[in-house]
């Protein structure tokens, strides 16, 4: 999708989402390291049954525009896509934590056979987004109708099954929304447009949600520790499914809304931008904490999450501007012609949107 076709919405709307994925992962990783319990775990306990379902329905809202091509143009956009960054950064991660890091190559190699079936750290996402991609297409062949495949889907995220497959574990939790926004996409759009017209209701609406969703989540019952969330009564599955969703599409009206503003260009260019942000963050979060740690300077769990998290998304925007800027390693967030498998034609299309980053299947 070219620049002039996108959303601005969809763009500000997968920048909130990638701040709160980060804002989780900092938070989250801090509080493992100190023992302690900041502001921002507050937050995320917020965001607990939403921050990912609103990323797979997002990535959904777009496939009727893609499903139907042939076979191998669709692989190559919704499939090969993020395969390639998974694979990228994969080695690139296990290399640096595991073999560089640890001095541990046979460890190193063994991780690296694992990540062919098992998703590796936090690049799960874009796994998933290809076995997502794949599953949607099969099931579109074989014409499932869409109400049995989100009975289905709803059933398998409600039941949660825990399986020995990290794999099939994400996507029986996560299937679910990425089809719901793609059999919902038509009505997303319309309420979004609908409540850009009417800023006064959508702010009416958002504030309403979020008093709800966080009295419900943090109901009695609920526990913020370091490393995790117990929800109070939106643990319940059905609850916690429908706050889920209630979420993802609370966080799509935000996201018109705040598009709206010039002031959040910014934001609008992070969410076009959102993969450059989600493959690179972990290596600058864990080495920023660790020193920031050692030096001693700032021991506050709160405010070190929060200058963890802003370490994280800058960094690697800062790496892609400089990447883009000497022309070296531009293949770590876009992908190069020879990543491609839908033909000359394509490889020709894709080669004029090469000063797009690594987000051409969005």
């Amino acid at each position: 999708m070219s620049s002039s076709t996108r959303m601005p919405w969809v763009d500000t709307a997968k920048g909130l989402s990638i701040i709160l994925v980060v804002m989780m992962y900092s938070a989250y990783n801090t509080g493992e390291y100190t023992g302690g319990i900041g502001f921002l775990h507050y937050a995320i306990g917020f965001a607990t049954p939403f921050r990912m379902p609103e990323f797979f329905l997002i990535s959904g809202l777009f496939l009727s525009q893609v499903i139907d091509r042939p076979w191998r143009r669709y692989i190559d956009r919704r499939v090969v896509h993020y395969l390639y960054f998974y694979v990228l950064w994969a080695i690139i991660s296990i290399g640096l934590k595991i073999g560089l890091f640890s001095r541990d190559p046979a460890g190193m190699l063994h991780d690296l056979a694992m990540a062919v079936v098992q998703p590796y750290g936090v690049l799960w996402f874009i796994y998933m987004l290809a076995v997502f991609g794949i599953a949607a297409r099969v099931l579109r062949e074989v014409s499932v109708p869409h109400w049995l495949v989100i009975a289905a889907a709803a059933a398998l995220q409600m039941w949660a099954p825990q399986s020995e497959s990290y794999a099939l574990s994400q996507f029986a939790a996560y299937f679910v929304f990425f089809y719901l926004g793609f059999v919902m996409a038509p009505l997303v759009f319309r309420l979004v447009e609908w409540t850009q017209a009417r800023p006064v209701i959508a702010v009416a609406g958002l504030v309403v949600w979020a008093v709800v969703n966080g009295l419900l989540v943090y109901s009695p019952g609920y526990a913020v520790q370091p490393v995790g969330m117990q929800m109070g009564l939106a643990a319940w599955p059905p609850l916690h499914l429908a706050l889920a969703v209630a979420g993802a599409v609370a966080l799509c009206i935000a996201g018109g809304f705040l598009s709206k503003f010039a002031s959040m260009e910014w934001l609008r260019w992070l969410g076009e931008h959102s993969l450059v942000v989600y493959v690179a963050f972990t290596i600058p979060m864990s080495i920023f904490r660790g020193a920031a740690l050692a030096s001693g300077l700032l021991t506050d769990t709160g405010m070190l999450s929060l200058a963890v998290l802003l370490v994280s998304v800058i960094s690697p925007v800062a790496l892609y501007f400089l990447v883009k800027r000497i022309g070296l390693g531009t293949f770590l967030f876009e992908r190069p012609a020879w990543a491609h498998i839908d033909g000359p034609d394509a490889k020709k299309v894709s080669g004029k949107a090469m000063s797009r980053p690594a987000r051409e299947a969005a």
